[in-house]
């Protein structure tokens, strides 16, 4: 269901959520906030994989108690080349856990390591996000970070967007909880 202006959202993540390569005001949950009215906290950590995003949900869902947890996580554990069954339970309890808080869950597909990419030929998303968010009954965000993260004037360095490229992201993410019904204009 749609959530008021004023409410509490968390984006967990990683570095593309804590927004290196741009300044503090330029990250997307800044943006987000911005865009949408919400008081976005930015969980985003540099370096995290799922089990660390997994490990610090709970304490921020005690403080901050959010209505909506935006879930982008899961390239770290493919750049450390971790098993993707792995990722994938620590998405799966990530989910359990945002849900059992009686919050909302969007979930962010995050890009796939290939070759094409390797050499500058795109991104696009892994798998298994848009299975995880068929069969978990989630929304799903897909795109938004291969879009970005594929676009050299979008970038700050190899694997972060730079101001243009958070806000790139915002957007369409705003796209996305329109369509599912997340957010409508106040």
């Amino acid at each position: 269901s749609a959530l008021p202006a004023g409410a509490a959202v968390l984006a967990l993540g990683d570095s593309i959520t804590a927004g290196p390569g741009a300044p503090a005001e330029a990250s997307y949950p800044t943006q987000l906030a911005a865009a949408t009215g919400w008081s976005v906290v930015n969980g985003g950590a540099s370096g995290d994989t799922s089990a660390q995003a997994l490990e610090r949900l709970p304490a921020l869902l005690a403080e901050h108690r959010p209505a909506l947890v935006i879930v982008s996580i899961g390239g770290n554990d493919f750049l450390r080349r971790i098993n993707i069954d792995e990722t994938e339970q620590n998405l799966r309890r990530i989910v359990a856990v945002v849900r059992e808080a009686q919050a909302q869950v969007l979930l962010v597909a995050v890009p796939q390591p290939s070759l094409t990419a390797a050499v500058g030929l795109g991104l696009s998303d892994h798998p298994l996000y848009a299975r995880l968010a068929a069969e978990l009954k989630l929304p799903l965000h897909p795109q938004g970070w291969s879009r970005v993260l594929g676009d050299e004037k979008l970038k700050s360095d190899q694997i972060h967007a730079n101001a243009a490229g958070y806000r790139v992201f915002a957007d369409g993410l705003v796209q996305t909880l329109r369509s599912v019904g997340l957010f409508k204009n106040n």
